[in-house]
């Protein structure tokens, strides 16, 4: 049952179930490749749970259904990238993997994946999907989340950074501002440390606050001078906002066409787990989110 495709290194993957956002994922991934001059992969994972367990369900007379509505759905995407961008290579790919195990497999060679927020087999309520979820905890490559609702271009590509260890997330931001004819904001939060005690804050504590905000100021500053030279065409503007960082860059995001951020993730005994500025901006934020492995 599994139908692959050797994979080319630097493509766009999109992960695609059929529902209304994986097509305006996958619009934005027919973009993306367009924009990068690569082809693109389409990738459906076994789409009806661990409970129907493919080889079992293929013994019987539905597993044939089953996977060819799954190939069904697969044409028709096919028909909707070639009317979307002619000419583009498209390579679509339908295994019997988990969703989530798939992309993370296939996106090792990947330039960017594509998702959308969430898909089918979820609660309607819930703000992201758990296979985008899962895939932003474990993805070695870019991935690009995109929200449910279509908004027109602001002409700015937002970089959170943290520290000057982020250059690989702005050195993304950078690349994506080129592509889009953008300009970069770069934003970093940081927040006034906790007043001892009841006392108002004195003339000393005063002082120190005004160096940890000329620090702080200086953070983005710092980060992004190496990347000026490199890209003279990208107007650059750095930010440091005395602001807890998800809602600081959850609210910036909605001046900006895409929100990227470093993926920072804590190697725990249940796994790689996302942080919780990771969590908060791909959950709230107001435009995709594009999440840029570390290390």
């Amino acid at each position: 049952m599994p139908e692959t495709a050797t994979p080319r290194q630097g493509r766009v993957l999109a992960g695609y179930d059929g529902s209304e956002p994986a097509l305006r994922a996958l619009d934005r991934a027919v973009d993306e490749a367009v924009r990068r001059g690569t082809g693109l992969e389409i990738l459906c994972g076994w789409p009806w749970g661990r409970y129907l367990v493919p080889e079992s369900v293929m013994r019987c007379g539905d597993g044939q259904v089953l996977h060819d509505q799954a190939r069904s759905a697969m044409n028709r995407a096919v028909v909707r990238v070639h009317r979307r961008a002619p000419g583009l290579s498209v390579v679509p790919t339908l295994t019997t993997e988990s969703p989530a195990r798939a992309l993370v497999r296939s996106g090792q060679s990947a330039g960017l994946t594509v998702l959308g927020s969430r898909g089918y087999g979820g609660f309607a309520g819930l703000l992201l999907g758990s296979v985008t979820l899962r895939v932003a905890a474990h993805t070695a490559s870019p991935l690009l989340v995109v929200r449910d609702d279509v908004r027109r271009m602001r002409g700015t590509v937002l970089v959170g950074v943290e520290s000057d260890a982020d250059t690989d997330a702005l050195r993304f931001g950078f690349e994506e501002a080129v592509r889009l004819g953008a300009d970069l904001h770069a934003l970093h939060a940081w927040q006034y440390p906790a007043s001892p005690g009841k006392q108002t804050p004195g003339p000393l504590f005063r002082d120190d606050v005004r160096i940890l905000a000329k620090t702080a100021e200086a953070v983005p500053e710092f980060a992004v001078a190496p990347l000026r030279d490199e890209y003279p065409g990208v107007e650059v503007r750095t930010e440091a906002l005395c602001l807890g960082a998800g809602h600081a860059l959850t609210e910036a995001s909605r001046e900006a066409d895409v929100l990227v951020i470093a993926a920072h993730r804590a190697s725990r005994r249940l796994g790689l787990q996302l942080g919780p500025v990771t969590h908060a901006v791909l959950h709230h934020a107001h435009c995709p989110v594009a999440l840029v492995p570390t290390g």
